[in-house]
């Protein structure tokens, strides 16, 4: 069934770390980037659609300026990702366009997902961006980065972008083939780990082990990490070889490679639990009948013509509930217009967002990735 639920995965967010782009420090390896941007492009073929969270820019950036050791300063890491960024986009850029695929570069620090209303503006931005067809490539924004907004790895940026996007399956490649349950550069008869469930205690024991390579600032400590992120949103995740011939084709064709982390709750239930634990309430929304029964019968959005009432100050991208007109708790999600646009808009169709604010960001009041029925 967990390989079903990977061939019927329409959103994947695939990370490719900076060992493998680089080939370990030599330069991009621009030979390997053009297969998988080949890979990718059939997966959009079948209705896939991807972001590609990658790594590289430090690691081309010191290539270029002539360094063989990563610096520690952050500064130095800084220009160095600011030389190499330039690097690891134009050579995507050049290899999608080849497929007649449109790419953009998206930036991010830990604040940025951090703030809610950030947060909120990046996931309206990939919808958009996937909706349009478009291949994000995300990074980390090392140029501007400091110590305390930085993600720290990319594996760990692949699994807040995983779960910002609601991607049903995150795959993390590698240079290794998968985890072990011992680090089989030093141990042959370490076991390879075919799948487990996502946040095991002892698989982080087993990956604590794996290191990193002297380029990267991950690890497999950190995509099993990752991984744990992933499944709060009820995504899975496949740790596999990179270098694997057809890798991403033959994971979306059900093949068994890699390492495979499940979640330990159903998807619906795991992502319930993630908004849950997101929750301090705003505001309230007051429904009428209609948009109560739409909510609970249909799974759909929350539309501003099916809201009465508006109460409290909360701003875009807080946490609101809602109820019906006895008062009792409907649903809660993160609300994509403040209180004051709310107040406007209320009672309103979608079509009059635009005449009565001035703008129209999102149709939706409150999208149904972002809601939670209650009571069930």
């Amino acid at each position: 069934m967990v390989r079903e639920q990977v061939i019927k995965a329409r959103r994947w967010v695939v990370k490719v770390g900076s060992s493998l782009l680089t080939n370990d420090g030599a330069g991009l390896d621009l030979a390997l980037m053009a297969l998988w941007v080949e890979q990718i492009q059939y997966l959009r073929a079948r209705g896939i659609e991807v972001v590609l969270v990658s790594s590289g820019a430090v690691s081309e950036g010191m290539k270029r300026l002539g360094w063989s050791e990563r610096p520690h300063a952050l500064h130095d890491l800084q220009a160095a990702a600011a030389v190499g960024q330039m690097g690891v986009v134009q050579a995507y850029e050049s290899c999608f366009q080849r497929h007649g695929l449109h790419t953009a570069q998206i930036l991010l620090t830990h604040d940025d997902l951090a703030n809610r209303q950030r947060h909120l503006n990046a996931r309206s931005t990939l919808r958009t961006l996937l909706k349009l067809g478009v291949i994000p490539i995300v990074n980390e924004n090392d140029t501007v980065a400091v110590e305390e907004i930085r993600f720290g790895d990319n594996d760990t940026l692949a699994g807040l972008v995983t779960n910002l996007i609601e991607a049903e399956l995150l795959v993390m490649l590698t240079d290794q083939d998968g985890v072990y349950d011992s680090d089989p550069r030093n141990n042959s008869n370490a076991k390879f780990i075919h799948e487990a469930q996502a946040g095991d205690p002892e698989l982080e024991g087993m990956a604590a082990g794996g290191g990193s390579g002297r380029l990267g600032r991950g690890g497999m400590l950190t995509k099993v990490r990752a991984a744990e992120r992933a499944a709060r949103s009820g995504a899975l995740s496949i740790i596999a070889s990179g270098r694997e011939s057809d890798v991403l084709s033959k994971i979306a064709d059900g093949e068994q490679l890699g390492t495979m982390l499940v979640p330990a709750a159903e998807p619906l239930a795991a992502r319930k639990q993630w908004l849950a634990s997101q929750l301090n309430l705003g505001g309230k929304l007051v429904l009428d009948d209609g948009a109560v029964k739409a909510l609970k019968h249909s799974g759909g959005s929350l539309l501003a013509v099916g809201v009465s009432l508006v109460e409290g100050d909360f701003h875009r991208g807080d946490v609101v509930t809602c109820v019906d007109w006895r008062g009792e708790e409907v649903a809660r999600g993160l609300i994509n217009y403040s209180a004051e646009e709310s107040k406007k808009i209320r009672g309103q169709s979608s079509e009059q967002i635009e005449a009565l604010l001035g703008y129209v960001d999102e149709a939706e009041l409150i999208h149904r990735d972002n809601l939670v029925l209650m009571g069930r």
